[in-house]
Order: C-alpha cells, then structure tokens, then sequence
C-alpha cells in the first residue's frame, strides 16, 4: 500500500470543492482494494452472521419443447398456445453484478471543518468504489444528486461511465453550484435507483443521511433493499457531533449570516445527545433493512476505511 503522506498529497481529499484531476488520479489508490467482494467484517455491519451474496440473479437464455423433469413453473405458456405443445424457459445464471454508487452532494454535504467538505469526501469514497469494480471488470455506474439536479450515469463497463460521473460530481461538488432552494430530497434518488438497478446489483449509497428518516425516504429503501446489495456509506463531521467550545461564533450558509452562542453546558449536551440519538437510530433503522452501514469522516483516509471492511488486493 503507498505511504498515506504521498496518497493524501496526490489524490486525497481536500477542501471545498470537489477536483476532476484528484478523482481521476483515485484510480491508483482504488488498485488496492476490492468493493465487489464479501467479507465478514461487511457483513457484521449489516447484522448479518455471515457474508451473503445477494443474487446476482438468472437471466433468460432460449424457450425449447417440454421435457420431462421440467420445472413446470418455467413453462412458456404463450409459446405453449401458440404451438399447441409444451414449452419451457430455460435460464443460465447472470454472473455479473452491476456497480452503481449514488452520491449525496445536496447544501448540507457543502460543510466541513477538518480537512474537506463531506461533499468532497463523499465524491472521493465514492469514486474510489467505482474504479475498484471497474478493475474488478464489472459495469459501474451512478446517480448524482443535487439541490436541484439528479444525474445518472447507466452501467457500462467502460471508464468513460466513471468519467461522466467525476463530471456530474464537480458541477454539483463546488459550494454555489446551489442558489439556496431545493427541489430534490434523498427519495428522488432513491427512486431514480429502483428505476435503473437491476436485481442483483451492488448500490453504494452515500451521504450524511439527514433526510433518511423521512417516511417518504424509507419506503423506496426497502424496495431496494430487498432485490439489490445495498452498502450505506454515512460521511460526517467532527463538529457536527457537539457544539464547539464555549464562544460567541458567527456563521454563514453563504447566503445567511447567524450567530451562535455556545456557553451554556445545557445546550451543548443537549445537541451532542441528539446528534447521537439521530445517529443510532438511522445505523438501526439500516441494520433492519440488513444494509451495512460505514462511517467516514471528513478526517479519514477513504481508501484505509474501505479497507476495513473490503478485500485489500
């Protein structure tokens, strides 16, 4: 693995604004691990006792005559009447598994107080994962949302699909890509993925999950969840966990301006104690849906904390 000083210096994430020249370079770190494959650290995130393969499924290969020992669930039974005889479906298993990663770049991801915005931390993870499985040979692509933007790129094993995704992430990763309104929520991507995620495929999803306790949210993600391999990829940051110290702070949205007063030790324990509470409930609430659940902050080496949970190769 390459020292993390020269790493971080060629293609790490830093800053405000997401880099096509830094994910482009990703693709040198994403040689060493491996996001197609299963291990058991994966599937304890997901509360699961022992890796499992969600299918990569069947698909159709020819219709022939009946014979017997047929399933007859498989019969053909418009080819059956048209010829007046049986006929069967026969099906050969579908050894691909299709990559898409979604990510979150929506005003809340546009924040970060260590060594990025989480925008920019979530465009890195994300497009780490999808040279990974492009060097696994697999088809990736993704679905990028913005305030007011939602961009797919279909699966194709091809890095002009990765590139098209690093495209979408540097129009939507800058920090007034927005003009303050927001149109899109977490279900219209969520929905935008039922619509082009086939059974079987691997769904890197990732974001700071505000919004994912919202009904409207979690009603597509069981959808998904049941017929795809989802892997929720949660991005923080420090400061969002309690208040800084005590101190009088002006802050901005780059649109508004506030102050914010940190002295009473009631507020402050009070906002760290529902910070966690939003936490616990949204890794519960994923672990119910069996998806597992990495977190990764805006301080983290991504390839390192892939790796604790991926194969290295």
């Amino acid at each position: 693995m390459p020292d993390s000083s020269v790493h971080r210096a060629i293609d790490g994430p830093f800053g405000a604004v997401v880099s096509s020249d830094a994910l482009v370079a990703s693709r040198f770190s994403a040689r060493f691990v491996d996001v197609t494959g299963q291990t058991r650290a994966l599937a304890n995130l997901a509360g699961m006792k022992r890796a499992r393969q969600r299918g990569r499924g069947v698909e159709f290969d020819e219709v022939r005559a009946y014979a017997a020992g047929d399933d007859v669930r498989a019969i053909d039974w418009r080819v059956t009447a048209r010829s007046g005889t049986a006929h069967t479906k026969l099906f050969h298993e579908d050894r691909e598994q299709p990559i898409l990663v979604a990510i979150d770049q929506r005003t809340p991801m546009k924040f970060g107080s260590t060594q990025c915005f989480k925008s920019v931390m979530a465009a890195h993870v994300g497009t780490l994962a999808l040279w990974s499985a492009l060097g696994a040979g697999e088809r990736v692509g993704g679905v990028v949302l913005g305030d007011n933007t939602l961009s797919d790129t279909r699966p194709k094993r091809s890095q002009h699909s990765v590139l098209r995704v690093i495209g979408d992430l540097v129009r939507e990763g800058a920090p007034g890509a927005a003009d303050g309104t927001a149109s899109h929520d977490l279900s219209d991507l969520l929905q935008q993925l039922e619509r082009i995620a086939r059974p079987g495929t691997r769904i890197f999803l990732v974001s700071d999950f505000h919004d994912l306790l919202v009904a409207d949210n979690l009603s597509p993600l069981r959808r998904l969840a049941r017929r795809t391999q989802m892997v929720g990829i949660a991005v923080d940051d420090r400061l969002e966990a309690e208040l800084p110290r005590s101190g009088h702070y002006c802050v901005t949205d780059g649109n508004h301006h506030s102050s914010l007063d940190t002295g009473a030790e009631s507020i402050r324990d009070a906002y760290a104690s529902q910070y966690r509470s939003n936490q616990e409930l949204t890794a519960r609430r994923l672990r119910e849906l069996r998806i597992p659940l990495l977190k990764i902050s805006t301080g983290d080496d991504p390839l390192r904390r892939l790796l604790t949970v991926f194969p290295a190769r």
